[in-house]
């Protein structure tokens, strides 16, 4: 029978329902949860959640009789893997058993899924004095240990409830990683006491530029915001109690115009005058790049200090990407540091920075990961690749080693259009639909398992430089993410064979869910009028390369 009625996203691997009628479990005022050890986190999401939109009280109890029974059984590991979880809601009982935390809790999401739409409203709509769920068992883990999902503050900045806000998106559709990228060319968002100048110069702009960067629009606001310390601890902390890890991104030696702004010394004053810099208002890649100097390496290991004391995550992302070498080969200053570091070219002069960091992360304990470009000039011994430019840096890193997560922009760069047509509002770059996200494949079929085993998992990237607020992030990343959602989590077939008009029925119960969270998502008939943006310019013309 199929699970069709319940509208699980992403699909579980297994569903069953219990009995073959498919009766039904209550919950009501006297509904309890039963919290074992270590599932007290879970508890308090599910009451702050589903108790707040059903008005069930959800008490404290110690019994199985109408209640709902939490556990985490580390016992189950094997036959569940990390992350796994069983439901069990047999009439008998309602049971969630986690192999570890996370697990607990990603059945705890499903379970309020099976609860219908209502269940992710921030109050009750109508008096209801019970709520029914289905008798079902499901087993499930997810495909990958990296599910994550990319938001650009640099471009756009996103205040510090929308990113709160996203990250309950992300758990909602069982992702794990907030990949937040923090610094650019247009903006400096994470407030460094060392150097205050970054957010009070840094992470303003006097204008910005509408649409592609070939549009003759400007926005003449000034553009412009940061998080403060306590900010991001607050979002790491909402984050782990979501059991989503935040990864920050300090983009270097390239996307660096904001902080060369603020620090004019950090830039190649002996090729532009840095002093006269400002926090960029236009798109496209800036040719304005840190200067090679033990002074900007201080520098930027300050920095680094003061993030890690604010994000606990294994891995940090130093950029590394689009990093214009006109600079460094017309700097003398540039070209004695390849000298006396033995370089051979611009490229191994990237690969020196990128290096430097990669050791001084190690020592204190953290892994470095970058775009595929530091894999130019020779890959640092500990980095991991975030392969970006289609799937070749990615395949190119596994088979040397290196751990891999793909993010290939020609299948998850959700600020391209969803649409051929005139319609989509500025569109930008390839169509990609929300079929095509579905079928995406972060495992290329030309590894070796071995080498698959280097394939950490995949990620979706909203870049913001058209997405100026809220709604604008909420169309493009949706319906889609959910799709990317299912590409990493479920154990499904090669792409070609997934079901997409399944995935389409299921949606059909999601997206109600989508409108109780108040997503303005992409309307699978095509944009709403309101969410067109007539007149400004994009780039639609199919192959491309979007804008960055």
């Amino acid at each position: 029978m199929s699970d069709t009625e319940t509208g699980l996203v992403p699909a579980p691997r297994r569903f069953a329902w219990v009995p073959p009628g498919k009766g039904l479990e209550v919950l009501d005022e006297e509904t309890a949860i039963n919290a074992g050890p270590g599932t007290e986190s879970t508890a308090r999401w599910l009451r702050a959640t589903v108790g707040a939109a059903t008005g069930l009280p959800l008490p404290d109890g110690d019994g199985h009789h109408n209640h709902l029974v939490l556990r985490i059984d580390p016992r189950a590991a094997g036959e569940l893997g990390p992350e796994g979880y069983r439901i069990v809601i047999d009439g008998y009982g309602l049971f969630l058993d986690g192999a570890d935390p996370a697990g607990l809790f990603w059945a705890a999401q499903t379970f309020r899924q099976m609860l219908g739409p209502d269940a992710f409203r921030r109050a009750p709509v109508a008096a209801r004095d019970e709520w029914h769920v289905p008798c079902v068992t499901i087993q499930d883990a997810p495909r990958f240990g990296w599910r994550g999902a990319l938001l650009d503050v640099a471009r756009h900045f996103v205040p510090k409830d929308g990113v709160l806000r996203f990250l309950d998106l992300l758990a909602a559709h069982k992702l794990n990683v907030l990949h937040l990228h923090l610094t650019d060319d247009q903006g400096w968002r994470v407030e460094i006491e060392r150097y205050p100048r970054l957010t009070e110069v840094g992470a303003w702009r006097s204008r910005t530029k509408l649409g592609h960067r070939a549009s003759p629009l400007w926005d003449e606001r000034p553009h412009g915001g940061y998080y403060t310390k306590d900010d991001l601890r607050e979002i790491v902390a909402y984050a782990a109690e979501r059991h989503i890890t935040v990864v920050p991104e300090i983009d270097l030696p390239g996307h660096s115009q904001a902080a060369i702004a603020a620090y004019p010394e950090l830039g190649n004053a002996d090729v532009v005058d840095t002093a006269a810099l400002g926090v960029r208002d236009t798109w496209g890649v800036s040719p304005n790049v840190l200067a090679p100097t033990d002074a900007t390496l201080a520098f930027y290991e300050n920095v680094l200090t003061e993030v890690l004391d604010v994000f606990p995550s294994r891995f940090v992302h130093i950029g590394g990407d689009e990093c214009p070498k006109d600079q460094w080969k017309a700097s003398p200053a540039a070209r004695a540091r390849m000298a006396a570091e033995g370089l051979a070219d611009e490229k191994e002069l990237q690969s020196w920075f990128i290096r430097h960091f990669d050791r001084w992360l190690a020592a204190r304990g953290r892994r470095l990961i970058g775009w595929d470009e530091i894999l130019e000039g020779g890959l640092a011994e500990g980095a991991a690749v975030a392969s970006w430019r289609g799937y070749a840096g990615g395949v190119a890193a596994a088979r040397a080693g290196h751990d891999v997560v793909m993010c290939p922009e020609q299948q998850v760069y959700l600020d391209h259009r969803q649409a051929p047509g005139p319609d989509e509002p500025v569109p930008i770059g390839w169509v990609r639909t929300l079929e095509d996200v579905y079928r995406f494949e972060p495992v290329p079929s030309e590894l070796t398992p071995e080498e698959a085993g280097h394939v950490l998992g995949a990620q979706a990237n909203l870049w913001t430089e058209v997405m100026e607020d809220q709604q604008r992030l909420d169309y493009q990343a949706f319906p889609r993410l959910a799709a990317f959602a299912e590409a990493v989590w479920s154990a499904l077939p090669p792409p070609a064979e997934r079901d997409f008009a399944h995935f389409e029925q299921r949606m059909a119960v999601h997206y109600r869910r989508l409108d109780a969270l108040g997503v303005a998502y992409r309307p699978p008939g095509g944009p709403l009028p309101w969410q067109r943006r007539p007149g400004l310019l994009g780039r639609p013309i199919e192959g491309t390369p979007p804008i960055v």
